[in-house]
């Protein structure tokens, strides 16, 4: 573990109802971590607090305010190890001449703002416990583009940077900063929210494919990436399913 102390390791997990952020949740407290988890549905979150024992703090990470009370409460229960910035999403397909502006704005609202208001909002907790993680999950999006696939794309660029000269900016300090992309992962509300609550042009996009990533395949790279030695950074961790060779070539089988 990257501890080096007997403290039991402590990591916030964003984005944590559902997905990528609920199976994280889950796979560190199977390895032992405690969990300080997020999301905006508060009924969601008891519900895995049941199951798994975390703790939670409902927070909608595009209210200023409700950062505020996030980072406040995160550091007066404990120290922390890791912040798990996976909040975000996707809205819409449209093509850049007919893209909804008010979509594009809720994407980077959403994928960039809120990962700076709270990376910046617990940098001075996670320094002065010595030492922590930034993990940013982006995307394979925020790595190339995509017909249809602009707005997210370009929020998940702009995220990235975020990672990418943080990474600079820290350099000497006992802070990793990480990124963790995945490519196509099917989970129960991604696709479904892109699309507008259409079950079938959801199911359309992994329609096919054998073996779509799933979210515990990613919550198992989170877990290894944050249970490095503490001078081990893995600054980009890429991963797609073996079908999906880029974000445009997906093998469909017939």
């Amino acid at each position: 573990m990257t501890e080096t102390s007997e403290t039991t390791p402590r990591a916030l997990v964003t984005g944590a109802s559902s997905g990528i952020g609920a199976a994280t949740v889950r796979r560190l407290r199977r390895e032992g971590w405690d969990v300080l988890a997020t999301a905006r549905r508060a009924d969601r979150l008891d519900a895995l607090a049941e199951e798994t024992g975390c703790a939670t703090f409902a927070a909608d990470l595009t209210d200023p305010a409700d950062v505020t009370r996030l980072a406040e409460h995160a550091a007066a229960t404990g120290p922390l190890r890791s912040l798990v910035n996976n909040a975000g999403g996707a809205i819409g397909t449209d093509s850049v001449a007919e893209g909804d502006a008010e979509e594009w704005r809720r994407m980077y609202e959403i994928n960039v703002v809120a990962t700076l208001r709270l990376t910046q909002s617990l940098l001075p907790h996670l320094r002065a416990d010595g030492g922590g993680d930034v993990l940013v999950v982006t995307s394979t999006a925020a790595h190339g583009t995509y017909p249809g696939g602009a707005g997210y794309t370009a929020a998940k660029h702009a995220e990235r940077m975020i990672r990418d000269t943080l990474r600079l900016e820290l350099v000497g300090e006992p802070v990793r900063v990480l990124e963790v992309a995945p490519g196509m992962v099917r989970t129960e509300e991604f696709s479904l929210n892109r699309m507008h609550g259409d079950p079938d042009a959801a199911a359309k996009v992994y329609e096919g494919v054998a073996e779509p990533l799933v979210a515990d395949d990613v919550a198992d790279v989170i877990a290894f990436a944050l249970t490095r030695p503490a001078h081990v950074n893995l600054d980009r961790i890429i991963l797609r399913p073996r079908a999906q060779a880029s974000n445009t070539l997906v093998h469909r089988e017939s």
